[in-house]
């Protein structure tokens, strides 16, 4: 089984949404037979491109509503165990970010990329990292494994960009309309930071019987599944 999630590092209920599906995953017998590969997606494409404080960009844009979702999140976040430090945590783009975990899984493989993608949610929510930073990418992709050259020469490229392009247009094209969006076998999709029975239920419904039809739309206040489905 192969899943792919649709998702960006700066998005709070991604990295919430991960934890509950990686949650769900180890409870699963066949778990050692599914792909797990992040899928781009931008929430704010016009992001600075130099790092400034989230709390002062997010107030910008919503005002006096940004407290009370922050509070929100951190509420929902330390139930899973993560941590998240408001203060220090910095908004930047995220596009460099993306074009390095694309590399991680064409060149090291899915379970590099998710562990890469797993350091680069906990620096930007819990340790105030700026993930636009080429040094601080390095580093992160060298503690994963990946070579530090072919690295380091790779982010002072453009090399990447024109196809990172093409998957955000794909991401549009096969229906992703929020982000987490997590797709199974290129035919059944979850929107959202699913609680972990949720993501455990897919899991066995598609290992059991890939030909299953989706049963429609059934939402509540961490997302809907998608009725119809992407299809890639």
């Amino acid at each position: 089984m192969k899943v792919e999630i649709y998702s960006d590092i700066v998005c709070p209920w991604c990295y919430i949404g991960e934890r509950r599906f990686a949650k769900a995953l180890a409870a699963l017998p066949s778990a050692d037979e599914v792909d797990v590969v992040f899928r781009p997606y931008q929430l704010d494409p016009a992001a600075p491109r130099e790092a400034v404080p989230l709390t002062r960009y997010l107030e910008g844009r919503y005002g006096d509503r940004a407290r009370g979702m922050l509070s929100n999140v951190s509420a929902a976040a330390e139930r899973e165990g993560i941590a998240i430090d408001w203060t220090i945590a910095l908004a930047v783009n995220t596009r460099t970010a993306h074009r390095l975990l694309r590399l991680a899984e064409r060149e090291y493989g899915p379970a590099v990329q998710r562990a890469l993608m797993e350091r680069l949610f906990d620096q930007h929510f819990t340790r105030g990292g700026n993930i636009a930073d080429p040094a601080l990418l390095t580093e992160q992709a060298v503690a994963v494994g990946m070579d530090r050259d072919r690295v380091a020469g790779y982010l002072t490229s453009d090399e990447g960009a024109a196809e990172l392009d093409a998957e955000f247009g794909q991401a549009r094209a096969v229906g992703v309309r929020a982000v987490p969006t997590f797709v199974f076998d290129d035919q059944w999709a979850l929107e959202g930071a699913q609680p972990t029975d949720v993501f455990l239920e897919a899991l066995q419904q598609v290992a059991e019987s890939p030909a299953r039809k989706d049963q429609g739309d059934q939402c509540d206040d961490d997302g809907c599944a998608i009725d119809p489905p992407p299809v890639r």
